[in-house]
């Protein structure tokens, strides 16, 4: 069955008035839980568990020391606390509820959870949240690095969309996944509508963070319809995932998939500036990973797409051919003659529904 999945029901409430007389299984992380617990005197919590990797093994081992009756579990935090509680509620079988202390990415929306497994990030079907409650004046005085930097979720949506179209061109887009006209034409107009609250989000304005939630839930809801990310997630997101195996774990999402946006948008021939006046508005840190480390990240990426299956992107193609692919200046026609060249090194390029079945057994 190919489900179709929501949105949580959402509720503009503050942490203040929340109760909850049933007892509680909290997932948190320590900074998170004291920056609101005096908020949340309301939540009947009977144990707490805190996640601090994103792998099953890790969550499965928190799961062995829980030894509660909850009858509900609520998660406080960010995207891990997020994707942790999807995967323990789901295994419980336990309605939850997510309660963000800043927007930093889509995870509280969405009915996967990431984790990485064998040096990649893989999204594993989980559920959706029951009820996301979103006070805005705890986001609003989240630290400015992390409030709002879950904008990187949707200004990928420009590297992502070119990633697809692009892959639909040349006949590179696994079986459903393929070219939507109008989903694309949706698609940027979120982001155009991301761009411009962009500032008023940046700066902790309540009206222009409620913009930016607008716009990560309409983006995960239109993900939803069409049954994929392509919409949102190319080559961007590939650069971060490769990022890690040089960085090591632990760095902020924003942090990684934000130079990926810039660095693959260049590729790609688009104007990166408001991409990146964007990004600086809402703190992004786009300066962290060293330039020596970026040259490596783009050596080895084409090779890393192909190992993990990574739906085709401007990614997959080895930098000496890059300006071959760039969409507007040689064509597509150019753009095909290069696939042919690249093929004896990447076998799989000839079926992509074939690696595409593989990753996702």
């Amino acid at each position: 069955m190919n489900k179709i999945y929501s949105l949580p029901n959402t509720c503009l409430l503050p942490f203040c008035e929340l109760e909850e007389k049933q007892p509680t299984l909290l997932i948190t992380s320590t900074p998170a839980w004291a920056a609101v617990k005096g908020k949340l005197r309301g939540l009947n919590i009977v144990a707490s568990l805190e996640p601090i990797q994103a792998t099953t093994e890790h969550w499965d081992e928190l799961l062995s020391t829980y030894a509660s009756q909850a009858a509900t579990v609520y998660a406080v935090g960010g995207g891990l606390t997020a994707d942790a509680a999807k995967y323990i509620a789901k295994r419980l079988n336990l309605p939850l509820t997510v309660c963000p202390t800043a927007l930093s990415v889509d995870a509280f929306l969405t009915a996967a959870s990431g984790i990485r497994r064998e040096g990649c990030v893989v999204y594993i079907p989980t559920r959706v949240p029951d009820r996301l409650i979103l006070d805005l004046g705890v986001i609003a005085s989240a630290p400015a690095h992390i409030r709002a930097v879950g904008i990187i979720d949707v200004l990928s949506i420009a590297t992502g969309c070119w990633d697809w179209k692009f892959a639909d061109e040349i006949g590179q887009n696994p079986p459903g996944m393929e070219f939507i006209p109008w989903v694309y034409d949706n698609a940027q107009s979120i982001l155009r509508g991301t761009i411009d609250c962009t500032e008023a989000a940046g700066r902790g304005d309540r009206s222009g963070l409620k913009s930016l939630y607008d716009c990560l839930a309409m983006e995960v809801q239109l993900c939803n319809q069409v049954g994929h990310a392509r919409p949102e997630e190319g080559s961007e997101h590939y650069f971060a995932y490769c990022a890690e195996q040089f960085t090591g774990p632990g760095w902020p999402h924003s942090d990684l998939v934000g130079p990926g946006v810039l660095h693959m948008a260049e590729r790609q021939g688009q104007d990166t500036h408001p991409l990146q006046v964007a990004m600086e508005a809402c703190h992004i840190v786009l300066n962290r990973i060293p330039q020596e480390t970026i040259r490596q990240i783009s050596q080895v990426l084409p090779d890393y797409c192909q190992k993990h299956a990574l739906p085709f992107g401007i990614a997959h193609i080895p930098s000496p051919d890059e300006s071959i692919f760039r969409a507007g200046r040689q064509g597509v026609e150019d753009a095909k003659a290069a696939i042919k060249k690249i093929k004896k090194h990447a076998p799989e390029l000839q079926r992509p529904d074939q690696a595409w079945k593989a990753r996702n057994k």
